[in-house]
This record gives C-alpha cells, sequence and structure tokens, in this order.
C-alpha cells in the first residue's frame, strides 16, 4: 500500500504549516489560551476560510476530504502549533452527525465548515474511567404538552469549550445497566436550553473546558441523533476519529520538541565544545528519533484502519493511542532533561508542547486503558 501523501495534501500541509508558523506564533497563542473564551474566534473564522474545517469532512457531506489521511495532516500541523481553537469536537461531533443525522441534522454542518457555529462532545462523566459505554446520565421518555419527549438528567465532565458551545452532544442512557452498550441515545442540545448548567476553567495544557449539569432539560424528538437506543456504534465511529487526530496532533508536537532539543544540543556549550557532542546525549537523542518514527508509523497505521472493518479499526486506533501515550511522555520527558533546567521555565515553549504531549494521553483514553481495549478486541 503507498502511504505517500497526495499532492493536495502535501499542498495542504505547507499551507498549513505556513499559516500556524507566520500567524499563530507562541506568543499570540499565549495570549489566546489566557483569554476569556481560551480560543480565538477570529482565528477560527480564518483556518475556515483556508479550508481547513472543510478538510475534515467528506465531499457529500459539504467538506473536500474526510478520510483518514486528511484528517492526519490536518492535526500534524496543528499540533506543530499547539492550536487551541475547537478542531477535535467539530471533527467528533461532524462525524456523527453525517453517520446518523437526519436532513434537518446534517443541515448543521454547513454552520461547522464554515467556523459559525461551535460544539461540543459531552460524553465522559468523573466515574466512567474512559469506557465509552459506562454511562450514567439518563434521559426517560415523557409525555410534555401533548407531544411525546425526553427528560435529561446527568453531568458530564470535562466538555471542551463548553462554556462557548452553541450545540452540545450528549450521550445519555436511555435503557440497560450503565456500562450496556445496548440502550445509549444520542442527543444534540443547545446549550442555551433551560436547566443547562455550565461551569467553565483554565485548562493546565492551553485553552478551556467545563463540567456541564443537565437539570430536566427537556428535549423533542428531533434532538434525538440516530435510534434511540443504538448510539453506542455512532459514539464509537466519532470517538475513532479524535483518537486519530489526537494522535496525529502529538506526532506533530513531538517533531516541534524534537527540533527544538536538536537545537539546544548544538548551541549549548561545556567545556568549549557543544553538548550535542557528548556520545551519551547522543545516543538518548538517536533513541528518541526512533520513538518518534513509530509514532508516526502507528499513526500511518491508524489512519489506513480509520474506514476499515470495525474491529480492524477499533484495534488500530488504541495501538496507535497506546504508542502516542508511551512515546510521547519519553518525548516531553528526554526533551526536558536534555535541555537541563531551563526546560522547565514557562517562557520556553518547550514546557507547553511538553504539557500538551502528557494531556493528549489522557484525552479519550490514557495508554493502559488503549493497552488494554487493545488486547480485548483481539480476544473477542
Amino acid at each position: 500500500m503507498n502511504f505517500q501523501h497526495t499532492e493536495d495534501r502535501r499542498m495542504l500541509a505547507d499551507t498549513l504549516n505556513r499559516f500556524v508558523t507566520e500567524q499563530y506564533d507562541f506568543g499570540k497563542r499565549e495570549r489566546i489560551t489566557r483569554s476569556a473564551e481560551g480560543f480565538s474566534a477570529d482565528m477560527w473564522r480564518r483556518f475556515a476560510e483556508l479550508g481547513v474545517i472543510g478538510t475534515l469532512f467528506d465531499e457529500a457531506h459539504g467538506g473536500f476530504g474526510g478520510g483518514g489521511f486528511d484528517i492526519a495532516v490536518v492535526f500534524e500541523s496543528l499540533g506543530r502549533g499547539l492550536v487551541v481553537e475547537p478542531f477535535l469536537d467539530t471533527l467528533i461531533v461532524g462525524t456523527a452527525i453525517t453517520h446518523s443525522g437526519n436532513a434537518a441534522q446534517q443541515d448543521l454542518l454547513g454552520g461547522l465548515i464554515d467556523g459559525t457555529r461551535i460544539v461540543a462532545l459531552a460524553h465522559g462523566e468523573p466515574q466512567s474511567h474512559y469506557e465509552l459505554a459506562r454511562i450514567g446520565t439518563r434521559a426517560e421518555r415523557v409525555a410534555q404538552a401533548g407531544n411525546d419527549g425526553w427528560r435529561l438528567r446527568g453531568a458530564k465532565a470535562v466538555v471542551q469549550h463548553g462554556e462557548h458551545a452553541d450545540l452540545l452532544l450528549v450521550a445519555a442512557r436511555t435503557a440497560g445497566a450503565i456500562d450496556d452498550e445496548a440502550g445509549i441515545t444520542l442527543f444534540l442540545v443547545p446549550a442555551n436550553a433551560e436547566g443547562v448548567q455550565v461551569r467553565g476553567y483554565r485548562k493546565i495544557d492551553g485553552g478551556r473546558a467545563a463540567e456541564v449539569t443537565f437539570d430536566n432539560v427537556a428535549l423533542n424528538d428531533d434532538a434525538v441523533l440516530g435510534t434511540p437506543g443504538d448510539g453506542f456504534a455512532t459514539l464509537e465511529r466519532a470517538i475513532a476519529h479524535g483518537v486519530l487526530a489526537l494522535c496525529a496532533e502529538a506526532v506533530g508536537a513531538m517533531d516541534v520538541a524534537k527540533d527544538f532539543t536538536l537545537e539546544y544540543l548544538r548551541t549549548r556549550k561545556q567545556f568549549g565544545v557543544p553538548i550535542g557532542s557528548f556520545q551519551a546525549l547522543q545516543h538518548r537523542m538517536a533513541d528518541l528519533l526512533l520513538e518518534i518514527e513509530q509514532a508516526r508509523s502507528a499513526v500511518i497505521n491508524a489512519a489506513a484502519a480509520l474506514g476499515g472493518e470495525r474491529r480492524a479499526r477499533e484495534r488500530a486506533m488504541s495501538a496507535a493511542k497506546y504508542s502516542i501515550g508511551r512515546i510521547g511522555a519519553r518525548v516531553a520527558e528526554e526533551s526536558i532533561q536534555l535541555h537541563g533546567g531551563i526546560g522547565m521555565t514557562w517562557e520556553l515553549p518547550l514546557a507547553h508542547y511538553a504539557k500538551r504531549l502528557v494531556m493528549i494521553d489522557h484525552q479519550l483514553g490514557d495508554e493502559d486503558h488503549h493497552l488494554q481495549r487493545y488486547i480485548a478486541l483481539g480476544q473477542a
């Protein structure tokens, strides 16, 4: 199989890398992450105008990409700049809508692609432990004003950009035990609906997230995405896209951390010579370069498997996420150690890349979770 990028993807990568380098420097990124919004609406609009958001969706749904390698190219470039705009949740929620949305719901995709509508995934809960099917938030069927509808109760944790989202994709249990795959229903909930309460906070790696609670939120049948009780397959597919995106983002961040470290080894001197001439440090750096290439290979494998059969797809995603978690932590640790004490300073961009690599491991399942999942999928 040929894993070389097409000319269109290479052009996209070159354009996006140049845009991020010139328009999203570290100083600007810091100002954005410290803002009340935690992202820049202006930059989000400019990314949309470049066609970056559209690359995440296929032509049938208003985009011009949507494949695994399209997603990988975009997120690797975003990782190089530590971009904090809501690309990940736009991809996950948009994928769920393209897979299971009715005609009216799919009309929402235009607002996602042109950057005028902010969406967020509200799935994780304080006790879910990364398990997709472990959902305590409940939705009950009720009759309201003569029309059948739903009442939503529960709480969701670490909802990215939850304070400023227009629409939330909420996973709720409508039947079964708390960890059953059957009985999960997905709802598209307006963030300003009565009973939705949001508490925002800053994240350690930049940007903002929120805790969201649902207190008897009234919803009609139009809010249901797909078939009631059968939302797990849609959720799993959408999360797979998110896992690939995070892994590609991590590879981009690793490349920058590697470049920073190589430059430091070439310029920092001890005993009158660059410290990069010391054999012990050369060996450590060589090992790190091999690990980063292993991570890149895992992302390529995951991108190739994204459109395939469910079990092969999920095993490839878990394998990639496990590799990224392990290698990302090592890149963060080694890069800082090779820099010495200066590697920990706030003013040095490297420290922020290290933090982001560590936090990527904890999004959508850490390395321990995905190792166990990979094994379980192999035994199924």
